[in-house]
């Protein structure tokens, strides 16, 4: 990869001129960023780790555990219903960037931080939209709080939708899950308009734990290592 961008260099620098003019060299340069972005989107990014991606569903059915076994009515207590939730995905979310930092740099070597911003960038609209919905209906329809946990499950598919260009094609049976879950969810949940720690979780764990197993097996190995 580096040779290529040498060569991309030189090329840039001798088409233009080599006559010491920065203005040159500001174009090779802006030429190699260009390159190193087309090549980063057509590769496959290898950054989520598996078993911290199964580890995040596992939070999710023990969110939903202790809700069930703690939380006497949801639907009366929507804010600690809500709180938890958004711990867990924090948690949940610290857990995969952490891994995703760690593997894109054993992985992708000088292309690490191009496929960092186009991982996030594929993945953080879903999560801002999830997150100012939530915002917006406790501020102003508390009533209506029980659409978020159909909501956030579409969200998460969109988000995957959105990232299946960087990843195995698989990971669609993920996002498709989740959207469905998630119409689902809301069918269900306009029937009562409670609140559910398993109708939040459930969909999760699943969610989260078939798309670990896609991703081992697009991978290989243990865990993608190689």
């Amino acid at each position: 990869m580096r040779a290529c961008i040498l060569l991309a260099l030189v090329y840039a620098l001798q088409r233009k001129g080599t006559g010491g003019h920065m203005q040159d060299l500001r174009k090779a340069l802006a030429d190699i960023g260009s390159i190193r972005q087309q090549v980063a989107a057509g590769t496959m990014f290898r950054g989520y780790g598996p078993m911290v991606v199964a580890i995040t569903g596992l939070l999710a059915a023990v969110t939903s555990t202790a809700q069930s076994l703690w939380l006497a009515s949801p639907t009366h207590h929507p804010l600690a219903f809500l709180t938890a939730w958004a711990l867990t995905a924090i948690a949940s979310a610290a857990l995969i960037g952490a891994e995703m930092i760690a593997r894109t740099r054993r992985h992708h070597g000088g292309l690490a931080d191009a496929m960092l911003m186009n991982a996030v960038e594929q993945a953080l609209p879903a999560g801002l939209a999830g997150a100012a919905i939530a915002l917006v209906l406790i501020q102003f329809s508390p009533e209506t709080l029980w659409v978020l946990p159909g909501l956030w499950q579409v969200l998460v598919g969109l988000g995957i939708f959105a990232s299946v260009r960087s990843l195995p094609r698989a990971v669609a049976w993920a996002g498709t899950w989740y959207v469905a879950a998630g119409l689902l969810v809301l069918a269900l949940s306009s029937q009562t308009q409670a609140l559910s720690p398993w109708a939040m979780g459930l969909p999760f764990v699943i969610g989260q734990l078939l798309l670990a197993a896609i991703l081992h097996l697009a991978f290989g190995g243990s865990d993608g290592e190689d």
